[in-house]
């Protein structure tokens, strides 16, 4: 990684308490994250259900640190413009979700914010090779997606190749991990190349009082 790019961190709001979403995302923002990471699931791409984009507006009102939204649902094109419409900065979509992840990356652009690719942990990062001119964000996933508290899978190789992409790239694009982060597995990635890091149970696992320290135990 560059010496001079910023490690940011991107909490998940997965991990958060529901019962007082507005309150966690406040509360993380005021703690010194970078992004906030909110995982859309459907329950059918992942074995999981989590919220849709009436909930990513409802929580714009609470703070104006990006949003980092994570599309785990196929198909992914429909529901674009929801999320824009609802706040959304960032908009990442998985390689694996649908049969045309150029299509997909070419709508998220269209609809004015920045374009995410994400592979799931078996998914080579060759496959993104021929759209990395249109990404502004590069997710590797370091678990199998679908729910939060998983170990982490290390795969530093391919996010050290990912890395290399980018810089043969030769512009601002973010490589993220998401899956597993840790302070010891953060200081992993960092290494090989990643500058943004998602982290749920390791940010919101002492409640509020903790979330400023433990965001600062991740950036190394």
């Amino acid at each position: 990684m560059p010496k001079d790019q910023q490690i940011r961190i991107a909490p998940s709001i997965l991990s958060a308490d529901f019962s007082v979403l507005g309150d966690e995302v406040a509360a993380i923002d005021a703690a010194g994250a970078d992004y906030i990471h909110i995982d859309v699931m459907d329950g059918h791409f992942v074995p999981n259900l989590t919220f849709g984009a009436p909930v990513v507006k409802s929580l714009r009102k609470t703070t104006k640190k990006i949003f980092d939204v994570h599309l785990m649902i196929a198909p992914v094109d429909p529901l674009i413009q929801d999320f824009v419409d609802a706040g959304s900065d960032i908009i990442t979509a998985h390689i694996e979700a649908g049969p045309h992840i150029h299509r997909t990356l070419q709508a998220i652009k269209a609809a004015g914010v920045k374009a995410g690719v994400s592979l799931n942990p078996a998914t080579p990062i060759e496959s993104i090779a021929h759209v990395m001119d249109m990404v502004d964000l590069i997710l590797i996933m370091t678990v199998n997606p679908g729910f939060g508290g998983q170990s982490f899978i290390p795969l530093m190789d391919k996010i050290a190749a990912a890395r290399s992409m980018i810089d043969k790239e030769g512009r601002d694009i973010d490589l993220e991990v998401d899956g597993g982060v840790t302070p010891q597995t953060a200081k992993m990635c960092i290494e090989a190349g990643a500058n943004v890091l998602v982290a749920g149970t390791s940010v919101f696992k002492d409640g509020p009082e903790k979330y400023a320290e433990n965001i600062k135990s991740l950036r190394g």
